[in-house]
């Protein structure tokens, strides 16, 4: 297989991987309400169980994912991803037949662990294959689809939900993995790193400090939420004594790749929540039907198709840092918007103009922030620097999620969901101040910026 063609494969299972992935983690966004009335109780039960449905799957995956870099590249990217991609499969048979809410919590949670494996193998496979300004091209490509992924899920998941069954959300990725399996088999496997130990202990305090703390958030036991913390901190302490660390502390060292992922804190967190309660509201209190929501979301999916390879091209010639920085000021402007949003929610005038400056702002976010934390660490270390930035994003997630019950109070009318709103502007709003104080250009984008310029 010729250079261009091998590309091309790599670029698409690594866009099929991920997006499977991420589709997984937003499409059961809308078919929430639709799950706790076969499976959940009333009130405070709903909100709990359509929590744990997103957040089971998110703890296993924010806990493991750094396990899975490296273990992409302790045993070869191509191995890993396969192994994940079957995994991922049998999980997601196992929550389209849960025959109540525990045993789907259960079933996400191990559909998180076959998640794990396969973002930051399938970055890795890119970072591998690509380089330079094509590097950052096919990175813009990779965040396009996968990122359209976070907002496309309502949309798929609500047409799903109101035409067959909640269930569908979950077979629907059984054709995706079989055909990324088969695009597979031709893709060198990548380096394999001799000589390396597994992080085990570090992993074990990760899974069981993001645990606790998570059920000490949704189920308001405080005790436990301090256990977490404590299990967390051990972790951290772990990782700065363990000979082959799955978390290496030294990446740190790397402006960009710190400053990148609090960036990443603030901007995924608001990313997870916002469309968490969106598209709550819209059903739960507008009477948006399922697939009514997830058609009302698209315009953002489309401006991401339509914008991000071209931000992320632009970032790799200019620098990260400006689009970084106003990126995510825009999206938060997005979801300011949405405040003139009543019970009605009036699709035209409350819903489209936010959801479009929003799109826009993340086009502009999602491509440069990557391929600044990719960039910032050596192409070695490329499988575990990815998993540690989706660590970071899948966790801020799951811990803003938690704090739902937490921001709404328990019930979701219109002051509450405005409340969340504000909540969510002001974390992308962060994201952006965090940008600009942190984030530096390298030498040679800021010399192609003066010449531009002049």
């Amino acid at each position: 297989m010729d250079t261009v063609r091998l590309r091309q494969r790599v670029l698409l299972v690594a866009i099929l991987a991920s997006f499977v992935s991420f589709l997984d983690g937003t499409v059961v966004n809308v078919a929430l309400p639709a799950i706790a009335d076969e499976l959940g109780g009333t009130g405070e039960e709903r909100l709990s169980l359509q929590q744990w449905v997103v957040d089971g799957y998110l703890i296993t995956l924010g806990a493991l994912i750094l396990l899975a870099g490296s273990l992409s590249d302790l045993y070869g990217r191509r191995r890993v991803l396969a192994i994940g991609l079957a995994g991922f499969g049998v999980a997601s048979v196992l929550c389209a037949l849960a025959p109540t809410g525990p045993v789907l919590v259960l079933a996400r949670l191990l559909q998180g662990v076959a998640g794990a494996l396969l973002v930051p193998s399938s970055l890795a496979l890119i970072v591998g294959a690509f380089d330079g300004e094509a590097q950052g091209r096919a990175i813009g490509r990779w965040t396009a689809w996968t990122g359209t992924a976070m907002i496309v899920g309502p949309f798929v998941g609500g047409g799903l939900v109101d035409l067959v069954s909640w269930r569908w959300v979950f077979w629907i990725n059984v054709p995706v993995i079989v055909v990324t399996l088969v695009l597979l088999r031709d893709i060198p496997g990548g380096a394999v790193t001799t000589g390396r130990r597994l992080d085990v202990p570090g992993a074990a305090l990760a899974a069981t400090g993001l645990a606790a703390a998570v059920y000490g958030l949704i189920e308001a036991q405080w005790l436990v939420l301090v256990l977490g913390v404590v299990l967390l901190g051990a972790f951290v302490m772990c990782e700065r004594v363990v000979t082959d660390p799955m978390l290496p502390l030294r990446m740190f060292a790397a402006r960009n790749f710190a400053w990148g992922n609090v960036a990443t804190v603030a901007v995924y967190g608001a990313l997870a929540f916002g469309g968490f309660v969106l598209s709550l509201f819209l059903q739960q209190v507008a009477g948006y039907s399922a697939t009514e929501a997830g058609v009302a979301q698209l315009p953002a999916t489309f401006a991401m198709l339509a914008l991000s390879s071209r931000f992320g091209t632009l970032a790799g010639r200019y620098g990260p840092r400006w689009f970084m920085t106003l990126g995510p000021v825009v999206a938060g402007c997005g979801y300011l918007l949405m405040l003139t949003m009543d019970a009605g929610a009036t699709y035209l005038t409350q819903v489209l103009p936010g959801l479009l400056v929003f799109g826009l702002g993340l086009s502009i976010t999602v491509a440069p922030l990557t391929a600044a934390i990719l960039g910032a660490v050596p192409s070695a270390d490329a499988g575990i620097a990815s998993a540690t930035n989706n660590a970071v994003s899948r966790v801020a997630g799951l811990v803003t999620v938690a704090l739902a019950g937490v921001i709404v109070g328990g019930v979701l009318d219109v002051a509450s969901f405005h409340r969340a709103l504000l909540v969510t502007a002001l974390l992308l709003v962060a994201g952006g101040l965090v940008s600009l104080v942190g984030i530096r250009d390298p030498r040679g984008a800021r010399g192609a910026a003066v010449r531009e310029a002049a």
